[in-house]
């Protein structure tokens, strides 16, 4: 089997320097190379550096498609892909590759470290030893691969910072695959994607702000589904449906999701036409919004269909 190794930096692959760590070549390298001489992984395993290496912190939709380019470019030539990164950001990139590559007919394994491969005592040996066999025998689809765990790429989130079993997964969904009869790859652009949090007593008028100058919405709201019944957030609502941009709620609580209704207090939500994002992660919820917004076409009509419908099981 062939496998192709995309990596971006992150910790997985730095080096200790004068101003702390910093991602550097030849440490992913070295460590497949240490792999294949001891005979822990077959097959051939090529390596795509996607330079400049950077630190997942300041990865963008950018960098998103620069991944997604890669694999689709490839996909008909080797058997798997592994995509090494940041942990910072990876479950956003893990979803983003959900939504961008349709009709994937192969396994996406991305990984990381919660320690650089140059440190003793790395995790960063087992997680990639670990997404390399997966590679090899996952189904069609994007997976994380972190800690022993084999997770769903749309329905991933990093909840720890530095232990090494720092990701969960929400489980349920559909598999984190977009059928279709060929392979799509779907573009990021850049968009202005506001993330809005509730807070008690939080003076919801500088919500107005964000949306006469947005191109959508995030808001992580209460529990199932509820926000503070105030002016402020009414007329910001009400000025982003003016708009025409996509309004999106999550739910602040990481497991259990929403529903829009279940509390008057939500009514404010949905008679202003916010999207219930169910059980979606804000992670997956923003790359579902980059991806909406990038939709070429009837914009209205593209960004809520596909907001709306589960595209890759990334709600259930």
């Amino acid at each position: 089997m062939a496998i192709l190794l995309i990596h971006t930096g992150g910790t997985i692959g730095m080096v200790q320097t004068d101003n702390g760590f910093a991602p550097r070549k030849g440490v992913v390298e070295n460590q497949v190379k240490a792999f294949q001489s001891q005979g822990a992984v077959s097959g051939e395993i090529d390596i795509h550096l996607l330079e400049p290496l950077i630190d997942s912190a300041n990865a963008s939709p950018a960098d998103w498609s620069r991944v997604a380019d890669v694999i689709f470019e490839k996909h008909d030539t080797y058997d798997g892909f592994v995509v090494t990164h940041g942990t910072d950001t990876l479950a956003y990139t893990a979803a983003a590759l959900c939504f961008a590559l349709e009709g994937l007919t192969k396994p996406i394994i991305v990984t990381g470290a919660m320690l650089p491969l140059s440190v003793e005592g790395s995790d960063g040996d087992r997680n990639l030893l670990d997404s390399l066999l997966a590679a090899q025998s996952a189904s069609k689809g994007v997976w994380v691969q972190f800690a022993g765990q084999l997770m769903h790429g749309a329905r991933t989130r990093k909840s720890h910072s530095t232990e090494f079993d720092a990701f969960r997964v929400n489980e349920g969904g559909d598999a984190p695959v977009q059928t279709g009869a060929t392979l799509i790859n779907h573009p990021y652009n850049e968009h202005k994607v506001s993330i809005l949090a509730m807070a008690p007593g939080l003076p919801t008028d500088l919500f107005q702000y964000a949306a006469e100058n947005s191109d959508a919405l995030l808001l992580r709201v209460y529990g199932s589904g509820t926000a503070p019944e105030s002016e402020g957030l009414k007329q910001a609502l009400i000025t982003a449906k003016s708009r025409n941009i996509p309004v999106l709620a999550v739910s602040q609580c990481p497991e259990g999701g929403m529903a829009l209704g279940t509390y008057a207090a939500g009514a404010i939500l949905r008679d202003n036409g916010v999207i219930d994002g169910r059980d979606m992660t804000v992670e997956a919820a923003y790359a579902k919004l980059q991806h909406a917004l990038s939709q070429t076409g009837d914009p209205a009509r593209n960004r809520i269909g596909r907001l709306q419908d589960c595209l890759c099981g990334e709600f259930t």
